[in-house]
């Protein structure tokens, strides 16, 4: 059984997913999108990056490749699906997650190290956490900001699928500790099932020891 890591083009994201994955004795592998998915995928991740230069908006164009139908296929059978900055574009844009990812506030493309606060550490991609830990783990995006109409934001909070939200070191949510404007300071998000998620930060990134800390080995460890 496999992780498959889907590349589009202008995905550039992948091969730290497929390191990170492979440090954690995760059987994973790269599948280019027009491929489709291998009959043993156990586990989906869509990547950071580019996707079709992000014309249109980001993950637009991705999110309508034919691929994306296995994609939702295999979340609505319990699959693992992770998608990360780019890949949680794509995610929310084919309609695995609620809201939308658009322009930062700052209008700048922005890459920096930001802290989190876990909100729900009762899902795959949490129970290495306890819920009110604060991570340290980096963005790179343009387009993060969180987006989402009141009532599909008040039906997130009941249902507690809000993963992470920006924080300061402390674990305070405030304007100041979030980077991009998103509302309500929410990172990362949960699908219908709790075994799809999308955030902007990059795990992967804070995965392997040498390459600046290990905050976000946790959340790949959902696919262990």
């Amino acid at each position: 059984m496999t992780v498959s890591i889907v590349r589009f083009g202008g995905s550039n994201c992948d091969r730290d997913a497929l390191r990170a994955l492979h440090h954690l004795d995760v059987d994973a592998e790269i599948v280019w999108h027009e491929d489709g998915l291998p009959a043993d995928t156990s586990g989906i991740v869509l990547p950071g990056g580019f996707s079709y230069g992000d014309y249109l908006r980001a993950g637009a164009m991705a999110a309508h490749s034919p691929v994306m139908a296995d994609v939702r296929d295999l979340a609505a059978d319990g699959v693992p699906v992770l998608g990360v900055c780019n890949g949680a574009q794509v995610g929310s844009e084919s309609g695995l997650t609620p809201g939308a990812f658009t322009t930062n506030a700052s209008a700048r493309f922005q890459c920096e190290h930001v802290h989190l606060r876990v909100e729900n550490a009762d899902t795959p991609w949490t129970r290495a956490y306890d819920e009110g830990d604060v991570l340290s783990i980096p963005i790179a995006h343009g387009e993060g900001r969180f987006e989402i109409s009141d009532d599909r934001l008040d039906t997130l909070e009941d249902e507690n699928r809000v993963l992470f939200r920006y924080c300061d070191a402390s674990g305070e949510v405030s304007p100041e500790s979030n980077p991009n404007g998103s509302k309500h300071s929410i990172a990362g998000v949960l699908g219908e099932r709790e075994t799809v998620a999308v955030m902007m930060p990059h795990p992967e990134r804070a995965t392997l020891p040498d390459v600046g800390g290990t905050d976000g080995q946790g959340v790949l460890e959902g696919f262990a």
